[in-house]
């Protein structure tokens, strides 16, 4: 479709002030049906700016802003995959504040028909730094999926950092997941998160390389299938996701953690396909909702047209420093007008430099996600002031 320059901007690049023309922004259509693949947004959570807290010591979350944009997602179909990385959760955002944020997104999803929320239980509470043993992080995890079924929650197991600094072997994993597995009410998504979206995870499952680490995983998946729904891998590797796609125990799903590779995974191929639990989701949901009712239809061209434009926006958001693209994805929520200023948990609107936000803007205008050009330039020009670039 083509789209005609409606607005300009000067935007800095590495050769100075360059005008950059800004195109009408495209037509999505909220779905009429539901989706042929299960797809759920990782959410993020929107700042209290006004608060006196010191934002690197403690959390200031504006709630009815956090919670209107998880409406916004259910509106597009999407289930809300909440208090996950992309909530800031290890980078801002700890477990008395995720349990409140959970809390909220339970109570208002069951008011709004269909909606789907699933919430990460992890070991974060847990002191930092501090050596744990391993039935130490069993009850852990044992508190943190009490609470959120105590709410009536979903479970979404996340990777704990305090196992991998202290697990000496495969067997450690094993033992830990085995013994939560067999005590939680309903089947969890496990999430196998890398070490690119953060370091402390490295050599999780016991193995540095990843395909030793997938066999152990898929150990404990074929030991207990009945209690797990699905693995979200999050590896940035659409071959090693395919490859253990292929090997998952009969119905338990692939989750496509990959931010870089998702348009193909969720295509799939003869063999199969990936369902979908996706940060990046956060900031392309008009047109990722667009793409897979497309799919949903047998409009395969549709979908790839829709949804292709978006990768190279998601690989730039996701860029590395990996674990640095919540930064983005709140920047992307600002410009499109869900919330009123750019702010983030601990400050983290300055994990990002000012030329990869004016490329994001590019990007954005790209894939035709600047849902109003008007607002999004006159905040564009706010931030480049700020930065002494007006």
């Amino acid at each position: 479709m083509k789209r005609d320059p409606i607005l300009s901007i000067k935007l800095p690049s590495s050769r100075g002030m360059e005008t950059f023309a800004i195109h009408e922004p495209k037509n999505f259509e909220r779905p009429q049906k539901a989706f042929n693949r299960k797809a759920l947004a990782a959410a993020h959570v929107v700042a209290d700016p006004l608060s006196a807290k010191d934002p690197w010591l403690e959390q200031a979350i504006d709630w009815d802003a956090t919670i209107a944009y998880r409406r916004h997602l259910w509106s597009w179909g999407f289930g809300v995959a909440e208090a996950m990385d992309t909530a800031q959760r290890g980078m801002g955002l700890d477990w008395a504040s995720s349990l409140r944020l959970i809390e909220r997104s339970v109570k208002e999803a069951k008011a709004i028909p269909g909606a789907v929320v699933a919430s990460g239980a992890g070991t974060d509470h847990l002191p930092a730094g501090k050596t744990c043993s391993i039935p130490e992080i069993i009850g852990a995890y044992e508190e943190q999926v009490a609470a959120i079924e105590q709410l009536g929650g979903r479970i979404i197991l996340m990777a704990s950092r305090a196992l991998a600094a202290c697990a000496e072997s495969a067997d450690d994993y094993a033992r830990v997941y085995e013994s939560i597995l067999s005590r939680v009410k309903e089947p969890v998504i496990i999430h196998w998160l890398g070490e690119m979206f953060d370091p402390a995870l490295q050599g999780y499952w016991g193995k540095d390389d990843h395909l030793a680490a997938m066999e152990v995983c898929l150990d404990i998946l074929r030991k207990h299938s009945s209690k797990v729904e699905g693995i979200k891998i999050s590896l940035l590797d659409k071959d090693k996701e395919i490859a253990m796609r292929r090997k998952l125990p009969k119905g338990v799903r692939m989750y496509t953690g990959d931010d870089f590779n998702f348009a193909e995974l969720i295509e799939g191929d003869v063999q199969g396909h990936s369902d979908a639990l996706l940060g990046i989701f956060d900031s392309i949901a008009p047109a990722a909702s667009h793409a897979l009712s497309a799919l949903s239809s047998g409009k395969k061209e549709e979908f790839r047209e829709t949804l292709e434009p978006t990768v190279p926006l998601s690989r730039h958001i996701f860029k590395a420093p990996t674990r640095f693209y919540k930064t983005g994805v709140v920047f992307m929520a600002w410009l499109n007008g869900h919330q009123e200023h750019f702010t983030m948990v601990g400050g983290q609107q300055s994990a990002r430099n000012l030329l990869h936000f004016a490329e994001l803007f590019r990007l954005a205008d790209a894939a035709g996600l600047l849902a109003d050009p008007e607002l999004a330039c006159r905040r564009m020009r706010h931030l480049l002031a700020v930065h002494g670039c007006a």
